[in-house]
């Protein structure tokens, strides 16, 4: 079978190989921090998780310059844990996964940030439309490269934080997501056949906040590379 015109995968760097991991998906997890919870109106009970997704070609480089998106005034950082997932466990199954299948699933780890058009998605709440266009624009999800399981130290316990312009903005606790990472995995099997090169981002702590031109962004997550992006000018 041959294609009408080539098309490049989207892929990530993978710390101390060669190869990039190849991203199939991108999933992502909404109010998964209490506190954030609270700030976007919503209550932190620990009812089920809500998903919504961006393209794969939504990311970008560790240390890339983003040209400022179109069509808002409101961008806004969400700094994030990403987990990387591949494995036997999804090729031979990848739905209705057990929470030890689900935990078996992650290849690795990795920092990234959610930007969201936040105007765009207050409109798009207030008339029941999707998110698409808030959440799934060009160079929406920036990350590191992922970093192998193994190499990962205690990422579960690990301090997540975001600075803008060597502000403190955002930080946290990875043990204060209101869903772990296995319940998370185990959950989004239930909706979709995860496959090896699907992301997730599990979620934000409070502090999120509009970003301008010219801004410079470091995420960090314990364990992991850290984050740097520069905001560059309107498009």
């Amino acid at each position: 079978m041959s294609l009408l015109f080539a098309l490049n995968t989207p892929s990530v760097a993978i710390v101390g190989r060669p190869e990039r991991f190849p991203v199939n998906r991108i999933y992502c997890v909404g109010r998964n921090y209490a506190a954030h919870a609270r700030e976007m109106g919503a209550n932190p009970e620990r009812e089920s998780p809500f998903f919504f997704s961006k393209p794969a070609n939504a990311v970008a480089e560790n240390g890339a310059t983003l040209p400022f998106p179109s069509r808002t005034d409101d961008l806004h950082h969400e700094v994030e844990l990403v987990v990387a997932l591949a494995g036997e466990a999804l090729n031979a199954k990848g739905s209705n996964l057990s929470l030890a299948e689900a935990k078996a699933a992650v290849y690795g780890y990795a920092v990234g940030i959610d930007f969201t058009r936040r105007d765009l998605q207050a409109a798009a709440k207030d008339k029941g439309r999707p998110w698409d266009t808030a959440k799934g624009f060009d160079d929406s999800a920036p990350m590191t490269a992922i970093t192998p399981a193994g190499l990962a130290g205690g990422v579960d316990a690990a301090h997540i934080s975001l600075k803008v312009n060597g502000e403190l903005r955002q930080q946290g606790q990875v043990s204060d997501l209101i869903w772990s990472i296995p319940e998370l995995i185990a959950e989004l099997s239930t909706y979709y056949r995860l496959k090896p090169g699907d992301l997730i981002f599990t979620g934000t702590p409070s502090g999120v906040a509009a970003v301008q031109p010219g801004d410079v962004l470091e995420g960090q997550v314990d364990h992991l590379e850290t984050l740097r992006i520069t905001m560059g000018p309107r498009i």
